[in-house]
């Protein structure tokens, strides 16, 4: 794909309840080249304003007047003309709780406060990355003729991976709510590649990863692994099971397009 846009093409709704905040982002911002910045004081009227124009990018804190940036992503994500829309979080919050529901929705980046400048930088190209994505590149297979398994129990995370792909140029893709909804997949259907989350009821992914190789009729199948699970020795285990590759949640397109094109070589 020909990148057509640049960061002073993005139009971004940011919403930041802090008047001193929004100046410090906003002027990050306008030092990158952007010129498209919104101010919303909270997430009833950036819901509002993007009913009459879609905004490329929004830009949240965690913590607003009247709803989380967890719960504003979500209702975008909900919303049929609105998931897709590009999602950086900028906040101090360290809890799980608030943290893990916005991993899971798919979202350009979750940054600290304060940031770094290369940071926000980073996560800005990435965004342009996420709007206009490369097509991937296979040496030993037609990108159109993939057939690949995305497993995770979350609605939003597997539509967040599927459009990913779909955007490189894959279109054979199927979807598991578990590991053991993959597996009854897996023994009825072949697969180039499975992309899958760790945690999940029922059967995990360690587990989802153990049949496959020890048990299945695909057991050199290359399985990429995309997760926002950080124990060290849970992820040491996964490797040791015969995970193909690793990615964290959130992921740059970027990120997954090479560990793809690693694994599929």
């Amino acid at each position: 794909m020909v990148k057509t846009m640049s960061l002073g093409d993005l139009d971004v709704f940011l919403v930041e309840p802090s008047n001193t905040q929004f100046r410090i982002i906003s002027d990050y911002l306008r030092r990158f080249g952007l010129r498209h910045i919104t101010h919303h004081k909270n997430a009833e009227t950036a819901l509002a304003a993007m009913a009459d124009k879609i905004p490329d990018l929004v830009i949240s804190a965690m913590h607003l007047p009247d709803i989380s940036g967890a719960d504003l992503v979500m209702k975008m994500r909900n919303e049929k003309n609105l998931r897709d829309i590009g999602f950086i979080l900028i906040s101090s919050e360290t809890s799980v709780r608030y943290l893990e529901p916005i991993r899971q929705a798919g979202v350009i980046a979750i940054l600290p406060k304060p940031f770094a400048e290369q940071q926000l930088k980073r996560a800005l190209y990435t965004t342009l990355d996420y709007l206009e994505p490369e097509n991937i590149n296979l040496k030993n297979h037609d990108v159109e003729d993939l057939s690949i398994l995305v497993v995770d129990d979350s609605t939003t995370a597997r539509h967040y991976i599927k459009r990913s792909l779909q955007a490189m140029g894959i279109s054979g893709i199927s979807e598991a709510v578990s590991g053991k909804d993959a597996i009854g997949l897996i023994d009825k259907n072949y697969y180039d590649l499975i992309v899958t989350d760790y945690n999940m009821p029922v059967m995990d992914g360690f587990e989802l990863i153990q049949y496959i190789r020890e048990d299945s009729n695909q057991s050199s199948i290359p399985v990429l692994m995309i997760t926002s699970e950080d124990n060290i020795e849970r992820l040491a285990a996964i490797e040791q099971a015969g995970v193909s590759a690793l990615c964290d949640k959130p992921f740059e397109m970027n990120t997954i397009r090479n560990l793809i094109q690693h694994i599929m070589t």
